[in-house]
């Protein structure tokens, strides 16, 4: 079994550590939960009954041996920070993927590293995702969509063939993403919205069909 932990101590983190007991359970264990890692929780707090909180990130830059980690947060801002922050070289960052997830041709189908992919998850063809993705349930992929780095798609979202997405982008629960959109960085579709035209980089959409919010 191999050493893991969670970055991240909250809701999201916890779901994470329920999924690794599911993988643990599916097939022969290959994960040891050893704690959480926060920074805005003092160490040795329990984080219910999964374990408790190591330190913060002073602490996994100094760790001495070899440790997988899990970035657990569902802002696609705050897991860039905080990967780009984590320089020890005894960190490792593997795809976490529930046993759920399904994947219509296997042969065309990539994937990086870092990546969360939450239960009944489904991707078709020629479906390409970079790194440190978080795919939070129950998220449909169409045929040639790629995804970038650090975006995070919530419950629900479905998305339509050839689309591309870029990097640090926020896809909402349910949000619709329509056949051959090009998603830049940056882009915040809000929960229940129908994107169908191109959206510009850093900002927010929200509606059916979407259009720009200005807060």
């Amino acid at each position: 079994m191999r050493d893991i932990a969670i970055y991240g101590a909250g809701g999201f983190g916890r779901e994470v550590a329920c999924m690794i007991n599911k993988i643990n359970n599916t097939a022969q264990p290959i994960w040891k939960l050893i704690g959480f890692f926060d920074d805005g929780k003092e160490p040795d707090a329990a984080v219910s009954h999964f374990g408790k909180v190591l330190g913060g990130l002073e602490t996994l830059n100094n760790w001495s041996s070899p440790l997988c980690v899990a970035l657990c947060f569902g802002n696609p801002n705050t897991v860039r920070n905080v990967r780009d922050r984590l320089t020890n070289p005894n960190l490792e960052f593997p795809n976490l993927i529930d046993p759920s997830f399904s994947i219509a041709d296997p042969e065309t189908f990539s994937i990086g590293l870092g990546n969360i992919i939450k239960g009944d998850c489904h991707v078709t063809t020629n479906v390409k995702i970079g790194n440190f993705n978080l795919l939070n349930g129950y998220v449909a992929i169409g045929h040639d969509v790629s995804i970038g780095d650090f975006n995070a798609i919530m419950p629900g979202a479905r998305i339509s063939g050839e689309v591309k997405i870029g990097n640090q982008n926020l896809l909402g629960a349910d949000c619709f993403i329509k056949q051959l959109i090009k998603i830049g960085s940056h882009v915040t579709i809000s929960p229940l919205s129908a994107l169908l035209t191109k959206p510009k980089d850093g900002m927010t959409y929200i509606g059916n069909p979407a259009k720009i919010f200005k807060f």
